[in-house]
């Protein structure tokens, strides 16, 4: 069997969504391999909802063209409640694109950024090695022999490299289950969360004609799973949920996900990190799965990058655990109250009666909208207090010397940006940090939602690192050292 050696700053194990965006991230500076055990891309449409925060991401990096015209459904829902997901952002609402789209669309632009792909290989044997990582895959052409000088896993809910590190995954283990299938060749009505008498019903029929359904029936447990749920599982128990017959379709896809909830304990070890579901095992409720993956690696990428380009030390890394592991947490703990409301029966009643006239009142469908889109998230940053540390920019136009722009706009180089909006500002970027953050001068259209800001310091990811008010202005070089590293000596000059 031949063997095949490789050199790279980062692996990435697991093609799929979060592993092309974080490959996406790093290989404009690094050098990137993906390592992917499929032989082809999935032709299967798991996920199929972007948030508003996921899009923002995508605007950021100007990738929203080549998803082309996607849907845009204001009304999503919390536990199966309708909810209003209106809220001040580019992309306000849920975008409804199938994961097939997202993958080609993220595949295209690692590749392009300088991204090598490996397929047809599948880890068997990883561990550092000294300053190193040294992993194995065996593929069709013989083995793979990779060295790095990172490794991230990127691998899913059954992660090969958490299993071969022996990472600890606490969690609830599951207890009910959805099944869940595309089928074509169906003609039944449309079903938004329909609990029936014996159960819950989902049916929606896509513009291509295909529906998916997905059912669960009141009382019914979790088992253990040696194989995928087979379609007569799903005609079965449809029947006896709706009493519509769905024999006659053509299965597309089946497949079985339950309220299993787990994390790991630590997102980093050593060399090497997790994200997305090799990270958090959770129920894909409303879209939030594939959400929360990408957005650990939008926050992973810049930093990882940062530290491999000599710009920062070891220690921005430890901030990816300690702010996406936090965020982690709040996702699967609302997927599990949803769980509950989604999947229970009678029982549960009466408190979807008490949420669905809580969710009338604004203050509350604002918090439960912010959460479910991410538009939420604030990272605990040091620095003099203010309401606007740690969050990413408010949603508000900028006018600057050439033209209106929104704040993601301001993020397509992938650096950080200072936001001055001072009148008569000028431009130049930071003494000693210009080859990693850069200056831009701005009028905000509505300046009341800056909480009296004039200038902001946004990390790469767009979130508030510094704030700046008034004469003073204190800690902005502590905060370019923390999170962009050392300045740059300037030369001398010698007469």
């Amino acid at each position: 069997m031949t063997a095949t050696r490789l050199t790279a700053d980062v692996v990435i194990v697991g093609a799929g969504p979060v592993g092309l965006m974080l490959a996406g991230e790093l290989a404009r500076d690094v050098n990137v391999v993906l390592v992917e055990k499929r032989r082809a891309p999935d032709t299967t449409s798991r996920a199929s909802t972007l948030h508003a925060r996921t899009m923002e991401i995508f605007h950021s990096r100007g990738l929203i063209p080549d998803l082309g015209e996607p849907p845009n459904e204001v009304h999503g829902h919390f536990g199966g409640i309708p909810l209003d997901l209106t809220l001040p952002s580019t992309h306000p609402g849920q975008w409804k694109v199938q994961q097939t789209k997202t993958e080609a669309v993220l595949e295209e632009w690692a590749l392009a950024s300088g991204a090598e792909l490996k397929c047809k290989h599948e880890l068997v044997a990883v561990g550092e090695v000294g300053d190193w990582v040294e992993l194995e895959a065996l593929g069709d052409q013989g083995v793979l022999r990779l060295r790095c000088r990172y490794l991230v896993a990127c691998d899913g809910e059954d992660s090969t490299v958490r299993r071969l590190i022996g990472a600890g995954f606490p969690g609830q283990d599951a207890r009910r289950e959805l099944l869940r299938a595309d089928i074509a060749g169906i003609d039944i009505p449309d079903r938004r969360f329909e609990r029936l008498e014996h159960g819950l019903a989902i049916a929606a029929r896509r513009p291509d004609g295909v529906t998916r359904v997905m059912v669960h029936e009141f009382g019914s447990g979790a088992g253990r799973r040696s194989a995928d749920a087979q379609f007569e599982e799903i005609i079965t128990v449809w029947k006896r949920v709706t009493g519509e017959d769905i024999s006659g379709g053509t299965p597309l896809w089946v497949n079985a996900f339950t309220d299993a909830s787990r994390q790991l304990t630590h997102y980093r070890h050593g060399r090497i990190l997790f994200a997305g579901d090799a990270a958090h095992q959770k129920m894909p409720i409303g879209g939030q799965a594939l959400n929360l993956g990408l957005q650990d690696a939008f926050n992973l990428g810049w930093k990882l990058a940062l530290h491999l380009r000599g710009k920062t030390g070891d220690d921005l890394l430890d901030t990816y655990h300690t702010e996406r592991h936090a965020v982690g947490r709040r996702v699967l703990a609302n997927i599990r109250a949803q769980a509950h409301l989604l999947l229970g029966g009678y029982e549960v009643q009466p408190l979807r009666t008490l949420l669905a006239e809580l969710i009338t009142q604004e203050d509350v469908r604002t918090h439960l909208a912010s959460m479910i889109s991410a538009l939420d998230v604030r990272y605990d940053i040091e620095g003099e207090p203010h309401p606007l540390l740690g969050a990413r920019m408010p949603h508000t136009a900028l006018h600057t010397a050439h033209g209106r722009v929104h704040p993601t706009r301001l993020l397509r180089t992938g650096g950080g940006v200072l936001v001055d909006l001072r009148p008569g500002a000028a431009t130049e970027a930071p003494a000693g940090w210009a080859d990693r953050v850069s200056t831009v001068a701005v009028r905000a259209e509505d300046p009341g939602l800056l909480d009296g800001a004039d200038r902001l310091l946004l990390r790469p990811d767009g979130h508030i690192a510094w704030v700046g008010r008034g004469a003073a202005g204190t800690g902005l070089q502590q905060a370019l050292t923390r999170w962009f590293g050392p300045p740059k000596p300037v030369p001398r000059l010698e007469y």
